[in-house]
């Protein structure tokens, strides 16, 4: 019988997860199935019991569900420690007794990806861009890796209040960071005129940019980046590491990056 997974969030039109997961289900040998799973938030409560009876073995959760999901009535989580220092979750496991096992992949895939790109982290300067689900496992990630200061910019603040600073301040902090990292989806596709960095604000010479958007590979946000001198990452690395991350842990196997990774590529280039 075949096995399924899936993404679970709003929107999952431009995920390139299906083939990077299929590539590497069929690299060993694998009878499992990875399915988009659009869900809109009004949906959520009854959808994720209903997908667990229908026998899906794990998923990952995208936007707007990170943080929203482990507040499912119905379903038994068992959350890791990760998940309770982060806040938010993106991949569950359905265990063979019922439980859902909650975990975060993103802290440890981003904190993997700054590493194979060569990037020194401890004592750096960091400056985020939001506060949802994949900005707090970023400031996960930078914190274990002893960054300095970490700072948080939102158009909202809210729970990060003491460590978050509103657009209106950017321009003062931004000459001060070594390492920008955009978590918010301003950029994504569709959207791929917009640009979480206002135009009036200069980029910090000799800082490091790394989008989390993976569709376009080259954000708007990276080419201001690219134009101004620094240094720029884009989120598939990232989306292939916490991927592999999930697939062990549904799996109980290894799969190869490599594949993941050429996969990924071709979906996208297919967009």
């Amino acid at each position: 019988m075949t096995e399924r997974v899936g993404l679970l969030g709003w929107p999952v039109e431009h995920s390139v997860s299906p083939p990077m997961h299929s590539a590497a289900f069929a690299a060993l040998g694998l009878d499992w199935r990875y399915d988009l799973l659009p869900v809109p938030p009004e949906e959520l409560e009854d959808r994720l019991p209903a997908l667990i009876a229908e026998g899906y073995r794990g998923f990952n959760v995208t936007v707007p569900h990170k943080n929203a999901i482990l507040s499912v009535g119905g379903v038994r989580f068992r959350v890791d420690d990760a998940v309770m220092e982060i806040g938010a979750t993106n991949t569950l496991t359905v265990e063979a007794d019922g439980w859902v096992h909650a975990t975060n992949t993103d802290w440890q895939g981003f904190a993997d990806d700054l590493r194979a790109h060569g990037v020194e982290v401890a004592g750096r300067r960091c400056l985020i861009l939001g506060t949802g689900g994949s900005a707090r496992a970023v400031a996960h990630a930078l914190r274990r890796m002893d960054a300095g200061r970490v700072t948080f910019v939102s158009r909202r603040p809210g729970w990060l209040a003491r460590r978050t600073i509103p657009y209106g301040k950017l321009g003062r902090v931004a000459p001060t960071v070594d390492l920008i990292v955009n978590c918010t989806p301003v950029g994504m596709s569709p959207h791929v005129d917009a640009s979480p960095w206002p135009e009036d604000v200069p980029l910090p010479e000799d800082a490091v940019l790394y989008d989390l958007i993976y569709n376009p590979p080259v954000t708007r946000l990276i080419a201001q980046a690219r134009a101004a001198g620094l240094q720029t990452i884009g989120g598939l690395g990232m989306l292939v590491r916490q991927g592999a991350l999930a697939f062990e842990r549904w799996t109980g196997l290894r799969p190869p990056l490599e594949v993941m990774e050429q996969a990924a590529r071709q979906a996208l280039e297919r967009t």
